[in-house]
């Protein structure tokens, strides 16, 4: 009798010890949960509107990559019970632990002053105008800083993917095609030109960072990549029709053709696609950026002519490999790729009379 006690004692103990293994596992677990996600000081925004819960954004903070686990952030919820959820835009980053997430949504914490969205395939004109927009900078603040050659050389000396190339005195705008477009947030309207460029440089620098061998072991600089990238991200829309373009322009100057492309010749003479067609004089303007004249068979322009996507980046890395030479769109968007230019004329003419050609 006395043998079977001590054996119902140890098997309770050993229950005891699984139990407070397992008690002390999950709160292990729990508090490493709560953590932040990662050291990454990325800014993710967050906008709360009405009729949102905290339990109804928690996909959207998973999603972002604020939390670790939607399951423990309710867990969390239940336990804590959190105070109001105010509506507004938040300022949020992996770094942060989930209390401190929590703390900034209640309204405790910091939100933000002002966010500025820099569209993609927009060029410097248009950075200096949503700047002068949304800041108390004007545009000739913005242009007088990209004339800094000083500042430049500061920059270069910073960033791994700036070189002497954006020091070209062709260059319209020294840091064309580097500005990351996305959508940032700042402290007030007093931020200055230099921060904007810097915080867009940083993350152009974390977009790059995966690809970075891709780009430092290419045949092309990162110069030249991101000007080439520029040009697809205006010629095409679709991941897809934008691997087929950089074939394209790939085979032009492998065989030593120009690219031909009106987009650079807009840029050229400093005007939007929306605004006009182009002049005969225009298209065939010798322009360190203007592909269309035969002189610039074989080249690219001098540097890039909008700030491109990180799709139009990876489209120019990694090609479409066809033998086409040619593309064209039609007035809804579609492209059409041909080999030869009889072909390319005849795709014109055939848009042309089925009511598709874009002019």
């Amino acid at each position: 009798m006395k043998k079977k006690v001590l054996c119902f004692l140890g098997i309770i103990g050993v229950i005891v010890v699984l139990g407070l293994i397992i008690i002390l596992g999950a709160l292990f677990y729990y508090k490493k949960s709560i953590g932040p996600v990662s050291d990454s000081d990325q800014i993710q925004t967050i906008t709360i509107e009405k009729g949102d819960t905290y339990y109804s954004i928690a996909d959207k903070l998973y999603d972002k990559g604020l939390i670790k686990s939607v399951f423990i952030y309710k867990i969390y919820l239940k336990l804590n019970k959190p105070t109001k959820l105010n509506v507004g835009v938040y300022t949020l980053s992996p770094s942060m632990s989930l209390p401190d997430i929590i703390t900034t949504l209640s309204g405790k914490g910091i939100s933000t002053d002002i966010i500025i969205t820099f569209k993609e395939g927009k060029n410097m004109r248009n950075i200096a105008s949503v700047i002068a927009s949304n800041t108390n900078n004007t545009a000739e603040d913005v242009f007088n800083l990209l004339k800094d050659t000083d500042y430049l050389k500061e920059l270069i000396n910073k960033y791994w993917f700036l070189d002497d190339s954006i020091l070209n005195k062709d260059i319209y705008y020294a840091l064309e095609g580097y500005l990351f477009p996305n959508t940032y947030n700042f402290k007030d309207k007093d931020v200055s030109v230099k921060e904007i460029f810097e915080k867009l440089l940083d993350e152009t620098g974390r977009q790059l960072e995966p690809y970075r061998s891709m780009l430092e072991e290419n045949k092309y600089s990162i110069h030249q990549i991101l000007t080439l990238a520029s040009i697809v991200e205006l010629e095409a829309n679709t991941k897809e029709d934008r691997e087929l373009v950089a074939g394209v322009f790939y085979n032009r100057l492998n065989h030593h053709i120009s690219l031909g492309s009106d987009v650079t010749t807009y840029y050229a003479i400093g005007i939007d696609l929306s605004e006009r067609d182009l002049y005969a004089s225009e298209i065939n303007d010798i322009n360190a950026y203007n592909t269309r004249p035969s002189a610039m068979a074989g080249k690219l322009p001098v540097g890039p002519i909008c700030n491109p996507s990180l799709v139009s980046i990876l489209a120019t890395l990694n090609p479409a490999t066809t033998n086409y030479y040619y593309f064209i769109s039609d007035n809804q968007g579609k492209m059409y790729y041909t080999k030869t230019l009889a072909e390319h004329n005849a795709k014109i003419t055939e848009l042309k009379n089925k009511g598709l050609w874009q002019r």
